[in-house]
């Protein structure tokens, strides 16, 4: 829907289906009732995710004149796509696969492209487009340093490739899109500085047009990630802007975090329930902080449990995308103060149309947290309305 800051909706990652008939059922089926509550009156946006498959299906037969009729009768328009996922990301172990195929393959690229051809035959002609996409690869899959720099470059000689694509099809169309990079822990790309210093000496060093690669690559700004670094978020916002990276969109998103009490009975109640958020679908990287400042890196919850008694330790923040309109779960909390405080600086100075609700996880939340599904994306999408 169409805010003042921005055009605000939700990522369909959060419904299971990878068959393009299987996700526009779902969509056919809640849609009409989650424009009815949140924009009875104007267009609704959606942030369409597509799995490999879907995007080859959804290009066949007449199912994209299909969809967009469907579009224009319930008052509908796609203006972003998640591009991250490119397989099965719901009833599935997806954990690190989540990053694969990553960006030093052709079926990355093919992929990305396709989403690219199907967002140009849909995105309505007074907006720009958006793609949002993995921090290149996976951090732990090249450990020598030599591997990681070629993995790194291959990678952005692809990414600048679909820069390229998209400048033509801005030609041949008239429709801007760009790809948003999405940093993540333990991604190649994993917070504000490293994403700034890639894009400076990598991406821009490239040699090409810069003009070409300020148009069509930017940050994709995932809250959560970022929270989970604990990265000062209108300082690195204020330097994106200052060096001219455009954030192509926000990820609306809440990671979990907890405080670690000092007397072990106490540490060890919280400690409970965090490891009821330890599930085998998604990775939960944990970001722990010690007393010093320094941090410490888990590549999943599972890992940071089994040091739980480092008594050096005293906050933990967790990769897992809980509701956004929860802060206090108890014992432990979410990193909603982040997204507020990064909703703030777009509410004053904005700096992206692009507004995406990102909370992915409700079939694996804990039950407390569970709700029915349209009435959680309702209250998700009311919570930010009514903060903007």
């Amino acid at each position: 829907m169409k805010l003042i800051s921005g055009h605000l909706t939700f990522c369909t990652n959060i419904y299971a289906g990878e068959n393009w008939m299987a996700h526009f059922a779902v969509l056919k089926s809640s849609f009409p009732i989650l424009k009815a509550q949140l924009s009875p009156d104007a267009p609704m946006g959606i942030g369409l995710r597509l799995s490999n498959l879907a995007s080859i299906e959804l290009l066949q037969e007449n199912h994209m004149e299909t969809f967009k009729q469907w579009l224009t009768q319930e008052g509908g328009y796609v203006f972003t796509m998640n591009g991250f996922p490119y397989g099965g990301f719901h009833h599935t172990r997806v954990k690190d696969q989540v990053h694969a195929p990553d960006w030093t393959t052709v079926e990355r690229v093919e992929y990305t492209l396709r989403l690219a051809e199907i967002l140009s035959q849909l995105l309505p002609d007074d907006l720009d487009g958006g793609i949002s996409t993995s921090p290149l690869s996976y951090k732990p899959w090249f450990t020598a340093t030599e591997a990681r720099i070629d993995a790194t470059t291959s990678a952005t000689a692809n990414i600048i490739k679909v820069a390229e694509a998209l400048q033509q099809i801005q030609v041949r169309s008239g429709k801007l899109i760009h790809l948003d990079i999405e940093p993540e822990p333990d991604g190649f790309l994993e917070s504000g500085p490293e994403f700034i210093d890639w894009y400076e000496n990598v991406l821009l060093a490239a040699g090409k047009d810069e003009n070409l690669i300020k148009n069509h690559i930017r940050l994709c700004y995932d809250v959560c990630h970022f929270a989970i670094g604990y990265e000062p978020h209108t300082a690195i916002i204020n330097e994106l802007q200052e060096k001219g990276i455009k954030i192509g969109k926000i990820q609306i998103s809440a990671a979990l975090k907890a405080k670690l009490p000092v007397s072990v009975s106490e540490r060890n109640v919280v400690l409970d329930q965090l490891s009821r958020f330890d599930e085998p679908t998604y990775l939960h990287q944990v970001i722990a902080r010690k007393n010093d400042g320094s941090l410490i890196r888990y590549p999943d919850l599972k890992e940071a449990l089994a040091e739980g008694d480092n008594m050096a330790v005293e906050e933990w923040r967790a990769h897992f995308h809980v509701p956004i309109f929860v802060e206090d779960m108890g014992l432990i909390q979410s990193t909603q103060s982040d997204i507020m405080e990064v909703l703030n600086v777009q509410k004053n100075n904005p700096f992206t149309a692009h507004l995406e609700v990102e909370t992915y996880t409700w079939e694996v939340l804990p039950t407390a947290l569970k709700a029915p599904l349209n009435d959680s994306i309702i209250r998700e999408l009311a919570w930010v309305k009514n903060l903007l």
